[in-house]
């Protein structure tokens, strides 16, 4: 069945989208304008968005459907928890914690994601598409402006994917493959709105504390 699922989703996201581009935090950090550290927090509050939403794989995997929307490629939690390690040191998982806009985030994610393979698959087009499309251009700006070395990007590295925009039409295809009748997709796009305005809430926090 072809449900055109992908389009669904761009379409009801793009608004959103440009609206997260455009807030000050991402503008800023873009920019080189505000310390490291701010960048590292920023690393730990997607290490407990990734884990809720990894979290829920072995829940996607049990459904037919769902387990064709699971990437071994694509997991973060392990590449970021490296950065930190490197950052933060040793003890990174005692340093910091989640803004509130992030506990919100995690808590989406274990109400939906775990529970409803739509509301995983929600999730996981925004957040990893997003990082497939926009990690290199923040990995440079990463390095340009910070000095960072690749060592400690690896969030940003997929070693498994060799031609990022070959595997998202793979992506894509299999999105529009999911067996989602028109409700349902319209359900799916709708969270996915929501999973677009829990990041944005993710930088307005940190913009109270690091543009303040």
């Amino acid at each position: 069945m072809d449900t055109h699922l992908a389009a669904d989703l761009r379409a009801a996201t793009r608004t959103q989208h440009e609206q997260a581009e455009a807030m000050p935090f991402v503008g800023e950090l873009m920019a080189g304008r505000v310390p490291v550290e701010a960048y590292v927090d920023l690393l730990a509050q997607h290490h407990a968005i990734y884990r809720a939403l990894e979290a829920a794989e072995p829940f996607v995997r049990a459904d037919v459907a769902g387990a064709t929307m699971l990437f071994d490629a694509l997991a973060r939690c392990s590449a970021i928890e490296h950065d930190l390690h490197i950052l933060r040191g040793p003890s990174w998982r005692e340093q910091g914690q989640t803004l509130p806009a992030t506990d919100r985030y995690v808590d989406r994610l274990h109400a939906v994601a775990g529970t409803w393979v739509g509301g995983y698959v929600a999730h996981a087009y925004t957040r990893y598409l997003g990082d497939l499309s926009g990690g290199l251009a923040i990995r440079s700006v990463l390095r340009r402006e910070y000095g960072l070395s690749d060592d400690v990007l690896h969030f940003y590295t997929f070693p498994g994917i060799a031609k990022p925009k070959v595997f998202k039409d793979v992506y894509r295809a299999r999105l529009d493959a999911l067996p989602f009748d028109d409700a349902e997709r319209a359900r799916v796009a709708e969270e996915a709105g929501v999973a677009f305005r829990l990041n944005a809430d993710v930088f307005a926090d940190l913009g109270a504390v690091y543009l303040s």
